[in-house]
């Protein structure tokens, strides 16, 4: 018997839709959710949330752990991206990394985050080193750092209603991530060699045992990792700008946590997907040429106190590749006033879903606070292999 789970939006990816019903037949599934912006991923859908008991599910949690999207809203001009943007150009340039494998080689980054414990398993003590040199940078994929105009019009922020400058960026555990991701999932899968085809990618590990528990232990130190990466990619940007901080957001998804629904304790799985208890701020992107909100959580129990954590996709990278032209994505960039300094085409507005209807289909799940536009926007270049 399947585990029940629920939908928002309408005209969802068929094979997402799937991916969830064939995760809510896992015997350690509870209940499941979809959130609109939802799409194919590895496992369990881009979108997807899925509760279990005492078990978490590597490709659950998904390959890049502890992606997240932070916001820092700077006391600079808001009409500099207009007036004068070289400094913010050269602040993306010089105090961030894009690409696979991307590292500061020299000047490497400085944060608490390298003294925890790396040393309970042996690949955690391996991959250090690699984490410290990829401290501070993007990745590839559907990463990103922005500056743009926030437009706040209310006082629930803490800011004065109006109109700031804030930088955006959106990345996560980098080759530290992805190589534990692939480790526990190759392991979960040789563990549960009963599981059918289309559930292989679903295989879980037990709390109860060693290797969930040291599985558990590396993701909760990737989500520090992650948030550390955030913390010097702004703090060294604000630095470069000489510019005060007015304002911090920020959110993580591609994790597991913890929970009670339904009056049990569950691992609450949230692939792409945005935690949005009562009360609970959070950031939405678009793409780079549309809306970014600021939100706050309703604690819907049906989706188990969760929202979309983007636009989400309606075109894989290869279909782009073939049919999307640069021409038009530039027209539109432009007709937006951004400015796009990198990136590729598998990344451009028409690959994305209209974020204002994935919002309208969540207007149970969260309250917009603000919206963000993009004006100067930063991926990886054409050519690299996506890690998100």
């Amino acid at each position: 018997m399947s585990a029940p789970y629920r939908q928002w939006g309408e005209d969802l990816e068929p094979q997402s839709v799937r991916q969830l019903q064939n995760a809510c037949k896992l015997p350690i599934a509870v209940r499941g959710a979809l959130m609109p912006d939802a799409h194919l991923g590895y496992g369990l859908p881009i979108g997807g949330v899925l509760a279990t008991r005492n078990a978490v599910i590597p490709y659950a949690v998904g390959v890049d752990i502890a992606c997240r999207v932070k916001m820092t809203v700077l006391d600079l001009p808001v009409d500099m991206p207009d007036r004068n943007d070289r400094p913010l150009i050269e602040a993306i340039h010089t105090e961030t990394r894009f690409g696979i494998g991307a590292a500061f080689r020299k000047e490497r980054r400085v944060h608490p985050v390298l003294d925890e414990d790396w040393d309970f398993t042996k690949l955690t003590a391996g991959l250090r080193d690699k984490a410290w040199a990829q401290l501070g940078t993007s990745g590839s994929g559907n990463h990103f750092v922005e500056f743009g105009q926030l437009d706040i019009d209310n006082d629930a922020l803490g800011l004065e209603p109006g109109r700031y400058l804030a930088l955006l960026s959106h990345s996560g555990s980098r080759g530290a991530g992805a190589t534990i991701a692939g480790y526990y999932s190759r392991l979960a899968m040789k563990q549960h060699p009963e599981l059918p085809r289309e559930l292989k990618h679903l295989a879980w590990l037990d709390l109860d045992t060693e290797e969930g528990h040291d599985y558990w232990r590396s993701m909760e130190l990737m989500g520090k990792y992650a948030a550390a990466n955030h913390a010097c990619i702004h703090r060294h940007m604000a630095a470069h700008l000489g510019a005060e901080v007015l304002l911090d957001l920020e959110n993580h998804h591609n994790f597991a946590w913890r929970e009670i629904h339904d009056g049990e304790d569950v691992i609450v799985h949230r692939k792409g997907a945005t935690p949005a208890g009562v009360g609970v701020l959070g950031i939405i992107p678009g793409s780079m040429a549309t809306s970014t909100y600021i939100v706050r959580g309703k604690g819907n129990d049906e989706s188990m106190h969760s929202a979309a954590h983007g636009a989400g996709r309606v075109m894989s990278r290869t279909q782009a590749k073939k049919t999307l032209h640069w021409r038009d994505a530039n027209e539109q960039l432009a007709a937006k006033g951004v400015k796009l300094l990198s990136a590729g085409l598998d990344e451009v507005p028409a690959v994305y879903k209209d974020i204002d209807e994935v919002m309208a289909a969540q207007s149970d799940l969260v309250e917009p606070l603000a919206r963000f536009q993009p004006r100067i926007v930063k991926m990886a270049p054409p050519g690299e292999r996506p890690e998100d």
